[in-house]
């Protein structure tokens, strides 16, 4: 496995991971892997069968058959969970709060571990989330940790939910983002920071392409 080429992009909620990481696995002909959707899915899950996300037991034994897919259309990310497409359900911010939640907790981060990893297979893997070049594919050879200051990304999620028809307030995304931030960087299991060795990339003055080109030219370079 080790001789399959992995290219991990972590960083907070709105820094544009998975939007350059789908780029660079479109770009390169790699596959992809939205592991921070895996953690929204099963929250979704866990709240469609009525699950307390503090139930540990619960949520670890949900975790170890949890059935998610995900498949581009037309270059648009699809997830699907227990064959049913969630792709929009999940990128709310209650979604994405339960998310957080769940994935602080070490035995369902266990559960699932395996499962992201199960996604390295040849010509290469291009995975955005918050502990994969630290943890999930920690020898890895091309590390980036993507960030942007908790104002942009609160602005950029704004905009998307506004696009999607999704009401939202900009002050209580900017809160949450922070919090969520919080949250992330001081949990005992996978803290968010960059991996030893990546390329720190600060979005919040970067547009899409330029950070696309920095990170295309880090793996081709590198």
């Amino acid at each position: 496995m080790s001789d399959i080429p992995v290219l991990t992009i972590d960083g907070p909620s709105g820094s544009g991971k998975g939007t350059i990481a789908q780029m660079i696995a479109r770009e390169f002909g790699w596959h992809y892997l939205d592991s921070g959707a895996i953690y929204r899915v099963l929250a979704q899950a866990a709240m469609k069968h009525e699950l307390d996300l503090a139930d540990e037991t619960a949520l670890t034994r949900l975790a170890e058959k949890l059935d998610v897919r995900f498949a581009f259309d037309n270059a648009e990310l699809k997830v699907m969970l227990e064959g049913e497409d969630v792709s929009l359900r999940i990128r709310s911010e209650e979604a994405g709060n339960a998310a957080s939640k769940v994935a602080a907790i070490p035995s369902v981060r266990s559960a699932l571990l395996q499962r992201q990893r199960d996604f390295r297979k040849m010509p290469g893997l291009v995975t955005d989330g918050r502990d994969m070049g630290t943890v999930v594919f920690a020898d890895a050879p091309f590390k980036v940790f993507l960030t942007a200051s908790a104002e942009e990304r609160a602005q950029r999620r704004y905009k998307q939910l506004k696009q999607k028809g999704i009401e939202s307030n900009l002050s209580d995304l900017i809160a949450e983002i922070s919090e969520r931030d919080r949250r992330d960087s001081e949990r005992e299991v996978a803290p968010l920071r960059p991996a030893e060795g990546a390329l720190i990339l600060d979005s919040t003055e970067l547009g899409i392409e330029a950070v696309f080109e920095q990170v295309s030219a880090f793996c081709t370079d590198g």
